[in-house]
């Protein structure tokens, strides 16, 4: 069974849909089965009312820039069929379906919740439980996954689902870190140095190789990579 995702954010005029904010842009990044499918979607959307400039400062998106543009109830349904029936994956999730549901209720056309056709991941509480008394944002993130976000000046809906499209397999990937109190344990039964010793007649390890279809999505990661960033160290 194939698994959809959709990496999700919005930028918006302010902070607070019920003091009649608005979103004026959506950027979504898919991945099926952990892989990125190219099928994205991304509007600007012309909201009927004014930026805060507080938020301007935060996006660079002007009011100039969101004339003729699409207003949301025309972008609607396009956008309800890309996400439905799938899981979104959004850093501080009820911020941004706060406004999606707004701005879907505004319609009174009998439009769902998002969470009537979506499952949420909030990547934000996933990283509170990863890194508790740590700093969690997107690009606290990045720095701690060693994720290159140095295109990210300012936000923008798009550029950061494919920053948190990498935060989120980064973080998602499987890898196991060193368990301190484990390594503690074995000094205090007395092992030299705190190194474990293994048996001589131990069984050997055994070699786990990658399956076809690894093989063939970390090619296409590389190729992404290559596109990105231009021929890569390791094909030199």
């Amino acid at each position: 069974m194939h698994k959809r995702q959709v990496v999700l954010d919005t930028e918006t005029t302010g902070i607070d849909p019920k003091a009649g904010h608005r979103i004026i842009e959506i950027g979504c990044v898919e991945l099926v089965n952990r892989r990125l499918t190219g099928n994205n979607f991304h509007v600007y959307i012309n909201p009927q009312r004014d930026i805060e400039e507080e938020a301007i400062d935060v996006h660079g998106i002007t009011n100039e820039f969101l004339r003729g543009k699409p207003y949301f109830h025309q972008v609607a349904q396009e956008f309800l069929d890309y996400i439905e029936g799938a899981e979104l994956v959004i850093h501080n999730a009820p911020f941004d379906v706060g406004f999606m549901d707004h701005e879907f209720a505004m319609l009174n056309q009998g439009f769902p919740t998002t969470n009537d056709v979506c499952e949420v991941l909030d990547t934000l509480v996933m990283a509170r439980d990863l890194h508790p008394g740590q700093k969690n944002s997107l690009d606290a993130l990045c720095r701690r996954y060693d994720i290159d976000n140095s295109k990210r000046t300012l936000h923008g809906a798009l550029l950061d689902s494919e920053i948190l499209s990498d935060v989120y397999l980064a973080m998602t990937g499987g890898q196991k870190k060193l368990n301190l109190a484990q390594q503690l344990e074995g000094q205090q039964q007395g092992d030299s140095g705190g190194i474990r010793r293994l048996a001589a007649d131990r069984p050997k390890l055994r070699v786990i190789h990658a399956s076809e279809d690894e093989e063939i999505a970390h090619k296409e990661r590389m190729e992404l990579v290559n596109k990105a960033c231009g021929q890569s160290l390791w094909q030199q």
